[in-house]
């Protein structure tokens, strides 16, 4: 089972920008998708953006345009590049991984605070 670690959460105000990385333990070259979800206080946890071992890209609408999700299986690590913060952007982001048969893996997650 791969281990993730995210860093990079903090708080910062609106409109400005925050870069979360995950380092997996293991390669990534095998896994399907890595990627990132959130989790708001009183809300389910929802997908944020993920990406393909092909490169394809999944955005929830509310951040399309505004964040970048990005692999480096080189590196082990998925990166999610977030500008234009909002307020409802608050959360707990969670790195994610999962296999091609399924599998699911998170983080410990990362606190993100869009406040002035």
């Amino acid at each position: 089972q791969v281990q993730l670690v995210e860093s990079g959460g903090g708080l910062v105000q609106p409109g400005g920008s925050l870069r979360l990385s995950c380092e997996a333990s293991i390669s990534t070259r095998g896994i399907y998708l890595l990627g990132w979800y959130r989790q708001a206080p009183g809300n389910q946890r929802e997908l944020v953006a993920t990406m393909s071992t092909g490169g394809k890209t999944n955005y929830t609408n509310s951040v399309k345009g505004r964040f970048t999700v990005s692999r480096d299986d080189d590196k082990k690590t998925v990166t999610l590049q977030m500008n234009s913060l909002k307020p409802e952007d608050t959360a707990v982001y969670y790195c994610y991984a999962e296999s091609y048969s399924y599998q699911r893996a998170w983080g410990q997650g990362t606190q993100v605070t869009v406040s002035s």
